[in-house]
This record gives C-alpha cells, sequence and structure tokens, in this order.
C-alpha cells in the first residue's frame, strides 16, 4: 500500500461520554470500545458501548472490539451497540469474514493480527481480500490467558513494514505506541492510522498533556 505520511489517529479503551468528546477534540477520527476480553485494560459493557455511540457523530470511526470467534456473536454484539467499525481480536472459528460482511452490510471489518515473526505476514495476506482493514498489535493469542491487545509492548515494527506494503488494503499500527516512541514508529513503518490506549493515559485515564504531545509528534511526519 502507498505510504502515509500523517496517519490518522485512533484512541482505544474509550469508556466514557466524556472521554470519546476529549479524544476528538484533541484530534482522534476513531475510537475503539473494547467489550469482553479474557485480558487487558479498557473493557466497559454493551449498554455503555451503545450510550456513548449514540452520542458520537457520525464522521468519527467507531470501533467495537470483540474477542467473540463465531459470527452470530458478533453480530449480536454488533446490533446491540452499533458501531461503524467491528475489530475482531481474535480468530474467527465459525464463519467468515465474507459472512460478516454479507450480514453486516455497511460496517467495515478490521481483523487484528498479532505480530510475532514473519509468519504475520503470510496471515495478514491471506485475510487481505476479506477485511476493509488490518491492525497491527502486539499480543500472544496461544498464551494459557489469551492476550488480545491492551499489552502496552511494542512489537518488531520491521515486520508491520513489511505487511504494510505487502498488502493493499489500510493498516493501523498498535502496541505499546507512546508520545516519546510514535514518530519513530511512523517512520518505520508508515501506516495508514496508529491505534493507542495506555500510552496516552495516567490511572487508565486520558491524560491531556500526553495526548497534545502524541497528535503533534505523530503529525510532525
Amino acid at each position: 500500500m502507498e505510504e502515509t505520511r500523517s496517519p490518522r489517529v485512533k484512541i482505544c479503551c474509550i469508556n466514557s461520554l466524556e472521554e470519546s468528546r476529549f479524544a476528538i477534540r484533541c484530534g482522534a477520527s476513531a475510537l475503539g470500545f473494547v467489550s469482553e476480553m479474557p485480558s487487558g485494560p479498557g473493557v466497559i459493557s454493551l449498554d455503555l458501548i451503545a450510550n456513548i455511540i449514540s452520542n458520537v457523530p457520525s464522521t468519527i470511526g467507531t470501533f467495537l472490539l470483540t474477542s467473540k470467534q463465531t459470527i452470530n456473536e458478533i453480530i449480536k454484539q454488533h446490533n446491540y451497540c452499533r458501531t461503524n467499525t467491528i475489530q475482531i481480536v481474535d480468530r474467527l472459528i465459525e464463519g467468515t469474514h465474507k459472512d460478516l460482511k454479507k450480514n453486516l452490510p455497511g460496517i467495515s471489518i478490521v481483523q487484528v493480527i498479532h505480530v510475532t515473526c514473519e509468519e504475520s505476514i503470510d496471515e495478514a495476506l491471506s485475510i487481505e481480500d476479506n477485511v476493509d482493514a488490518i491492525v497491527l498489535d502486539s499480543g500472544n493469542r496461544h498464551a494459557t490467558v489469551k492476550e488480545l491487545g491492551g499489552t502496552g509492548r511494542a512489537h518488531n515494527w520491521n515486520i508491520s513494514k513489511k505487511i504494510r506494503a505487502a498488502l493493499k488494503i489500510p493498516i493501523f499500527l498498535a502496541g505499546g505506541l507512546t508520545p516519546e516512541n510514535i514518530a519513530a514508529a511512523i517512520d518505520t513503518v508508515r501506516p495508514f492510522g496508529v491505534d493507542v490506549c495506555s500510552g496516552v493515559r495516567t490511572n487508565r485515564h486520558l491524560d491531556k498533556q500526553k495526548c497534545i504531545k502524541f497528535f503533534k509528534r505523530a503529525y510532525q511526519n
């Protein structure tokens, strides 16, 4: 995919209407809402997600992060929350991405790839034609307690760079991004977008100064 110089910024783990408004004021073009997960920060109820979504402008990307592995469960979640994007953080075991797109017309389908080794490149290529975008994150779905995101760890950006170069669809770079490393991450990978949670938070709450610094350094590229 063609290189992006000024990536879109997605703020994840939004936990209140106030946080959503603050993130948008800072310049976020997308917000992430974390539903039930086996581990990691930011989980909120479907009721709260639905309430916040109903107050977010339609021009903003709203991502429902789901760990569900069947399309019926994912569709049920979406029909309740009504985000404009589904972000699948695990692997589907029943149904396909094509099935999901057929049943949710107009809704963007995004798959997370946990970048661990060169095999992650083949994994991304294998689903490219059936999703709208890919999030390259740090995690380990094979751990005793699955790590499906929110680890606060950076992964090997050189592998992510190869994935970005190989794909025709947009990629979001996630995993351990902070105001201190975001410029280097963008310079290395040149992603369509970046995805941040803990890197702009203090005590799990969005931090104004960290957000300002993050956006400034993200947009200086």
